[in-house]
């Protein structure tokens, strides 16, 4: 990974969505390169009892990704023009929300703004 770039919570999609849900969980995310016709994407190390594996992490489309952190910050959805909005209430009751075009985008940023801020650094080969 070479250099970091600011992108507003609200724009993030795809592999810097992940990468940055990542970043707000610490679960200590790195890329792997282009191959097989595939872009860069976001992986972890998941950890069982007795083994490690590496595990591409995408929770911004799939449900088992994304189903465990909805039960952990129970976001709220309602629909806006279209969109669906979640919104995050932290420990000290302030609300974070954020809406995408679906539920799953929509929890991660408003997981991520409630995180991370506004604004949070995605490596620069995530970008378009």
């Amino acid at each position: 990974m070479t250099d970091l770039i600011e992108v507003k919570t609200a724009d993030l999609q795809g592999w810097q969505l992940a990468w940055a849900v990542a970043v707000a969980e610490e679960l200590d995310p790195y890329l792997v390169g282009p191959h097989y016709g595939n872009p860069w994407r976001v992986f972890r190390i998941q950890h069982g009892e007795a083994l490690k594996w590496e595990r591409l992490y995408n929770p911004h489309e799939d449900w088992a990704l994304a189903g465990p952190l909805i039960d952990k910050h129970h976001p709220t959805f309602s629909f806006s023009d279209g969109l669906i909005r979640a919104e995050v209430i932290v420990a000290s009751g302030e609300p974070f929300s954020a809406i995408g075009p679906d539920y799953l985008v929509a929890a991660c940023r408003a997981i991520v703004a409630a995180k991370l801020g506004d604004t949070v650094q995605v490596p620069k080969e995530l970008m378009p």
